[in-house]
């Protein structure tokens, strides 16, 4: 159903301790995203944005609070069954590509698949290499890319396991503008796909493919706005 929420939390708190001394992060944080919405949640730096989709991946638990994920109460869920949730059902693009070194696009994107069981594994990762226009690249090592590529790489890797939802925490952070805007569209054509995707970014123009924003300061949430979706390249520009 297109109104189904995939996340839902309710009074989410992170404090930081350190020497006795407490640190609130986040406050009171109440959000819900229905599967498929694109979601982006901005903020100043040290406003709590990262943070936030930490918790919302499973990365981090809250100090207080509760979190529904697919209508399910994950919020004591132990780390076993959070990293079983994040392998099946959570795609990470992250600023800095993490991608590892002197292995090769196809070892890059295949990687989640091997602690999945999947079978097929290479015939799903060369379809997500597809996906993001990379097939001339497949047999490359991450230092012969260029930033673009690698982010594109990392989103190949997101989505090889088919994801319900992609968290993607200032994807265009360490890009040009040219090769930022091929991720965002990327970004883009996958949610039109089906897929939901939380975007955490500082940048306006990063934030404006989302068709909902969520501004965050100090820990808290003061406005949560939908915004009309806009195309920033046609799908034949995108994967060039």
């Amino acid at each position: 159903m297109p109104d189904e929420l995939i996340i839902k939390i309710v009074d989410i708190k992170k404090d930081y301790t350190n020497e006795e001394v407490v640190t609130p992060v986040l406050r009171d944080i109440d959000i819900e995203v229905k599967k498929g919405e694109f979601v982006a949640i901005m903020g100043p730096s040290g406003s709590g944005k990262s943070t936030l989709m930490h918790i919302l991946g499973f990365l981090d638990r809250p100090t207080g609070g509760t979190y529904y994920f697919d209508g399910e109460d994950v919020t004591d869920f132990d780390d076993k069954k959070l990293a079983m949730l994040r392998n099946k059902k959570v795609g990470f693009v992250f600023q800095s590509f993490n991608l590892l070194a002197k292995t090769t696009v196809l070892e890059n994107v295949i990687l989640p698949l091997v602690y999945d069981g999947v079978k097929d594994k290479k015939t799903k990762a060369l379809k997500a290499i597809k996906d993001v226009g990379l097939e001339h690249r497949t047999n490359f090592y991450s230092n012969q890319l260029s930033g673009g590529e690698k982010q594109r790489v990392a989103i190949a890797r997101a989505i090889v396991n088919d994801p319900e939802i992609i968290f993607a925490d200032e994807p265009t952070g360490n890009l040009d503008s040219k090769s930022g805007m091929q991720v965002m569209a990327i970004l883009q054509k996958l949610n039109e796909e089906g897929h939901t995707i939380i975007l955490v970014t500082h940048e306006t123009y990063t934030s404006e493919h989302a068709k909902r924003i969520i501004r965050i300061k100090d820990g808290e949430i003061y406005s949560d706005e939908g915004v009309k979706i806009r195309k920033f390249a046609k799908e034949g520009e995108l994967l060039k």
